[in-house]
């Protein structure tokens, strides 16, 4: 039987966060984007130092999938300040689920949501949001079978092309929100 673990992550796991983020990064979206915009995206949203600063941020956190012992994806959230874009107080930003391409389809993103709906409720959080490409089909299907609706658009810069994403949201049920 295979071992899936979710454990947060830590200032041990820059490196780590870093591989995942940029060979999962270069995987779902080499594709449709030019190598010149994948690079620079992904030399300045994945260095050391930016993936350290966020580690290090008390308001995001990063949640690693470990199957076997395999790092093989996570999630990254923001609280507060920390949000890319809406900074809502009441509100938890799902900025990332990333899993490997050889470990797609074996429920490792459903995990990951699910802890962050769980975490979401304990932080007493009235709504979860999201930003997704809107050329990321499968992403959008999948957040719509958990439950998101869309609310808005905005402009995502990929090096020098401008992006739509899909904003999403999910109402958290939690009679203790205030």
């Amino acid at each position: 039987m295979d071992k899936l673990k979710i454990r947060k992550a830590n200032q041990a796991d820059i490196k780590l966060l870093q591989k995942i983020g940029r060979q999962t990064f270069f995987e779902k979206f080499t594709e449709n984007n030019s190598e010149e915009n994948m690079l620079k995206y992904a030399s300045e949203a994945y260095s050391f130092e930016k993936i350290a600063s966020e580690v290090n941020n008390p308001n995001s956190q990063f949640y690693l999938a470990t199957l076997n012992n395999q790092t093989v994806g996570y999630s990254k959230i923001n609280f507060g300040d920390a949000q890319t874009e809406l900074q809502d107080p009441h509100a938890l930003e799902l900025e990332r689920i990333y899993v490997l391409n050889e470990f797609q389809g074996q429920k490792i993103g459903q995990l990951l949501f699910e802890k962050t709906i769980e975490i979401a409720q304990q932080a007493k959080n009235k709504f979860v949001w999201l930003g997704v490409w809107e050329e990321n089909t499968g992403a959008i299907k999948f957040y719509e079978k958990n439950g998101f609706k869309i609310f808005s658009k905005h402009i995502f810069m990929l090096g020098d092309d401008p992006q739509t994403d899909i904003m999403m949201k999910i109402e958290i049920n939690n009679p203790k929100a205030d």
